[in-house]
């Protein structure tokens, strides 16, 4: 029996992704969320922004869980989740306008961050979107003790978790063609930063 899981932080940060996300996908197409943990935020972003379809995507063992939200939500633009492991060839068929991704690339191995850049390339439309939230540090510098905790506490768990900085963020996503095109500050201090794929 699968209990349905819950995350405090998808309900505390899902309003303020929400006034982004509705800016940069104005418009009809498919996004592709990576790494759709609970499925909390497939329920609230799909059933927000009406005009996409929204593909969740986890790796296997996640998928039972986030199915029993997605399952009592009955949206019709929610897609099915799709099996994802970043760093598996097996990428989902087709181009999409849109990649969002929460609280990833510091739970991923730096070759797991790799590989996911590198998959992007393969499944984005010209012109596509991606938006990543969570935190990230700044030349090097975690921008307010609590995230400098929450590094530690990674750390300690598994050394090759931790908060990325910036620069390396971007210059990876450089080298498959996206460039940054904003930074917003969000609650909690995380960070959702919007790429424009060109290539």
């Amino acid at each position: 029996m699968v209990d349905k899981p819950f995350s405090q932080a998808s309900e505390n940060n899902k309003r303020p992704i929400l006034a982004v996300l509705a800016r940069v996908f104005d418009r009809p197409g498919n996004v592709l969320e990576i790494g759709s943990g609970t499925g909390q935020h497939g329920v609230f972003f799909a059933g927000s922004l009406p005009h996409l379809q929204w593909q969740p995507s986890d790796r296997a063992e996640n998928i039972p869980g986030m199915s029993l939200w997605f399952a009592e939500a009955a949206l019709p633009n929610l897609l099915p989740p799709l099996v994802l492991d970043v760093t598996q060839p097996q990428w989902p068929a087709g181009q999409y306008r849109g990649v969002f991704t929460a609280n990833t690339l510091h739970i991923m191995a730096w070759p797991e961050v790799k590989a996911m850049f590198a998959g992007l390339e393969r499944v984005l439309a010209p012109g596509a979107a991606v938006c990543i939230y969570g935190p990230f540090n700044y030349e090097g510098r975690f921008t307010s003790p609590s995230n400098q905790a929450f590094h530690a506490m990674l750390r300690s768990q598994t050394p090759h978790m931790g908060i990325r900085d910036i620069a390396d963020v971007t210059a990876l996503a450089g080298l498959h063609g996206l460039t940054l095109q904003a930074d917003h500050a969000m609650p909690a201090n995380n960070r959702l930063l919007v790429f424009d794929y060109q290539k």
